[in-house]
């Protein structure tokens, strides 16, 4: 097909199955061979197969196909999706296209690019039906007809004034059944309470609005309520996925990673994972320092160190626990700041519960390891119950840790997800090792 410069063949393999199954059929060719088919079919289709490849691989195309096509071949494509393709571009080649591009593009483009990274403007795309209040249903009708081609969803209807406000909205379905009543005003059936997501808003907000109202998609306004554009439920999914890949780095103590797993070299995924690895080892210097402050007692009470390793470790999986349950009842809306007196609450409760259980754990451990020394009398009773003491302590203290240090990140505005495992860990053997010090002094003193 290529080899023979088949256009017509071109055209009927492109039009044959899903574009997502034809792009799949494509990715093992050059990007300079896949515009060879591309270039030879229509827009539209071109820009549905060019959707479903890798943004890396979208990107390659841009930069090797002739400059005059893509420009002639981005007015086709979603307005977001062409701004995030750009972004990655080289800024010598987007310079290069962008001038060959229709004044209204650039422009469109232009203002999608000066949104914030992860707002909601960022996200969203300018396809959307357009129509007037004092428009009929058969005029609404001709008017879809107008602007379908440039679409991103006809499920919702937006109404704008003169002043480019949403003032309301009419669904595809609510235009269906009334399509018998053509003369029928929009104004008659169309929705004025109309939930939106300002631009300037953070990305999770319109994903949160979506799942909870089950949308399709949502508009996006400016601060004076003037129509922008939309952010559809699929973009909600990607954002989504991207968060949740996001946070689950976080949670691992790795910096987030701008590339695929595989495209990125070894040096950025080291360079990544050692600044969060470092920060923990300093971290981890302050349980270095409190054993060698009470450095005379652990020489006093030799078994102490035999301990220590069940201790810390109960403490860091204890506020991990907590952490991943409010980080993510955080991200999933279960719960707000103005929810924190309620969460202490709950985990000043479960930190004692789980407490108390560890520390009878604890205490079976002991007995099981020390049973010997405890028969000789080399030590005695009292001074064991110093681990199970500990861990109550500990394991209590961690569990609250875990789970209010997530809050005040949010509230300080920074992401919750910080507030990490390996974190949390850290934070819990600094507190569980000077709890087990500070009793183990207690202990020696009074018994």
């Amino acid at each position: 097909m290529l080899a023979k410069n088949d256009v017509e063949e071109m055209r009927e393999f492109c039009s044959a199955l899903h574009p997502a199954s034809t792009a799949d059929f494509m990715v093992g060719l050059t990007p300079d061979e896949i515009w060879s088919i591309l270039r030879n079919i229509d827009p539209a289709t071109r820009s549905d197969i060019f959707s479903y490849f890798d943004e890396d691989l979208q990107v390659q195309i841009f930069e090797s196909a002739p400059r005059d096509e893509i420009a002639d071949f981005i007015p086709y494509l979603p307005s977001d999706d062409r701004v995030d393709i750009l972004d990655e571009v080289e800024p010598k080649i987007v310079d290069e296209i962008l001038p060959m591009v229709p004044a209204e593009d650039q422009i469109d483009i232009q203002n999608l690019s000066a949104y914030p990274e992860d707002s909601c403007g960022a996200e969203m795309s300018t396809d959307y039906v357009r129509l007037r209040e004092d428009m009929t249903f058969r005029q609404a009708l001709d008017e879809i007809s107008r602007q379908s081609q440039t679409l991103e969803t006809l499920n919702y209807l937006y109404v704008i004034d003169a002043d480019g406000k949403l003032v309301g909205l009419v669904s595809a379905k609510e235009l269906l059944r009334h399509i018998s009543k053509p003369d029928t005003p929009l104004s008659d059936y169309m929705k004025r309470d109309v939930i939106t997501v300002n631009a300037n808003q953070d990305r999770e907000v319109a994903a949160s609005l979506v799942r909870k109202y089950d949308f399709t998609a949502i508009p996006v306004v400016d601060d004076e309520s003037k129509m922008l554009g939309i952010i559809t439920h699929d973009d909600v999914l990607d954002a989504v996925v991207e968060e949740m890949a996001e946070d689950a780095h976080l949670a691992a103590g790795v910096a987030p990673l701008e590339d695929p797993y595989l495209s990125t070299s070894l040096w950025q995924l080291a360079r990544s994972r050692f600044m969060w690895l470092a920060i923990l080892l300093f971290g981890a210097i302050s349980t270095a320092f409190i054993l060698n402050w009470f450095e005379d007692i652990n020489h006093q009470i030799f078994w102490l160190a035999t301990f220590l390793p069940m201790i810390v470790s109960t403490g860091g999986n204890s506020g991990g626990q907590s952490a991943t349950l409010v980080v993510t009842a955080l991200a999933t809306g279960q719960i707000t700041l103005g929810d924190w007196f309620r969460i202490l609450r709950r985990e000043v409760l479960m930190g004692l519960i789980l407490g108390a259980a560890m520390g009878l754990c604890g205490l079976l451990n002991v007995l099981i390891i020390m049973w010997p020394k405890l028969l000789s009398g080399e030590i005695s009773f009292v001074r064991l119950l110093v681990v199970p003491a500990t861990v109550l302590l500990v394991v209590f203290s961690s569990n609250m840790t875990g789970a209010l240090l997530p809050l005040l990140f949010k509230k300080l505005g920074w992401d919750p997800a910080l507030m990490s495992n390996p974190f949390v860990a850290g934070i819990s053997d600094t507190l569980g090792t000077l709890i087990y010090m500070a009793l183990a002094m207690i202990f020696l003193i009074g018994f």
